[in-house]
């Protein structure tokens, strides 16, 4: 397992003792795999941050902890590291924790190995649940900040959210959605991955109200728990669809797009209108190919430079500074994406 760095850096980098990176390394066994994937993981990360270490400044250690689809954790992952140079003087090392689904318990799990190794800042994606929000209380008990993204969790004792205003997201699908189906008939599919998430409940939030109030005459039925995961998505959206004939367009606030296309496409049905959320490389393809109306997107760079800010300040190395500004919702079409959309 060639490469340039000291036991106590990559040691340092997997959340490891020296001693269980040394036997890794040299190969001399009892060591589960799952812990070999972690010393790997920890080298490719140093590798690919290895141009942003030489920077001169004070070195942050944050981790990024996220639930999501792959898609999106990929996006997270592109975005930080996009911005690293740009924290200059400051070093910014991260520790990458992504999951797809899951029980929370795996969550607090990881949340509570963190308090007790010791981190200077988590930047957090998770399910809103009394679990979770006692989980990063043990955090800040420990001295490490924590910062959510796209979805709050506002009783927690977090220093701070950064994302979009979701709700104002959800009402601004329902203005599109209004638009664009005009005086047609048909009913509205909204998808959610899972009701635990805050930041898709307010956008579900904020599309009924609109719809109700310009719309009431159509109907908004409602799937969840898909996790955004294709495999599971593709059962719920076919279900509802066979249980409905009415169901002209969709409104996805959770992903899972291909299977909800594909969905339609197996039952021969045709969707006028399809709304989603974040250019992830999944969204850019099927927006390229017109099989979305549009993307409600926002800009995730932006999101995670805020989230450093935060931690860097909550250790007093940046003056104080007011509230983050929620991110601009930008409305992407198949004519105005982004030279270098999120992948």
């Amino acid at each position: 397992m060639g490469h340039p760095f000291p036991i106590r850096e990559i040691a340092r980098q997997a959340g490891l003792s020296e001693a269980t990176v040394d036997r890794v390394l040299n190969g001399r066994g009892g060591v589960r795999e799952s812990t070999a994937q972690e010393v790997r993981r920890a080298i490719a990360d140093l590798d690919r941050q290895r141009t942003q270490v030489r920077l001169v400044g004070r070195t942050f250690m944050v981790d990024i902890v996220v639930q999501a689809p792959e898609r999106f954790s990929t996006a997270v992952r592109a975005a930080l590291e996009a911005e690293l140079p740009a924290l200059h003087p400051a070093v910014v090392r991260s520790r990458f924790q992504f999951r797809e689904t899951g029980p929370a318990a795996e969550q607090v799990r990881t949340l509570d190995r963190i308090a007790r190794r010791g981190s200077q800042g988590v930047i957090l994606k998770a399910p809103d649940v009394p679990e979770v929000t006692a989980a990063v209380g043990r955090l800040t008990a420990a001295g490490i900040p924590v910062v959510t993204l796209v979805t709050d969790l506002p009783a927690s004792g977090r220093i701070g959210y950064v994302g979009s205003d979701n709700r104002a997201a959800g009402a601004t699908a329902a203005y599109l959605m209004e638009q664009w189906l005009g005086d047609r008939p048909g009913n509205v599919l909204t998808s959610l991955s899972s009701g635990f998430f805050r930041n898709e409940e307010e956008r579900e939030m904020g599309f009924r109200s609109v719809m109700r109030a310009r719309q009431p005459q159509r109907t908004l039925v409602e799937i969840a728990e898909g996790q955004g995961l294709d495999a599971t998505q593709y059962d719920l959206v076919r279900a509802a669809l066979e249980r409905d004939p009415e169901i002209r367009a969709v409104y996805s606030i959770g992903g899972g797009n291909n299977a909800t296309l594909r969905a339609f496409a197996d039952l021969g049905r045709a969707c006028a209108v399809f709304i989603a959320h974040d250019l992830d490389h999944d969204n850019t393809r099927l927006l390229r190919e017109h099989r979305l109306s549009a993307v409600l997107h926002h800009d995730l760079r932006q999101d995670m430079r805020e989230a450093c800010h935060l931690v860097m300040r909550a250790h007093g190395a940046l003056p104080p500074a007011g509230p983050a500004l929620p991110s601009a919702i930008q409305v992407v079409t198949p004519y105005n994406m982004p030279a270098q959309p999120a992948e």
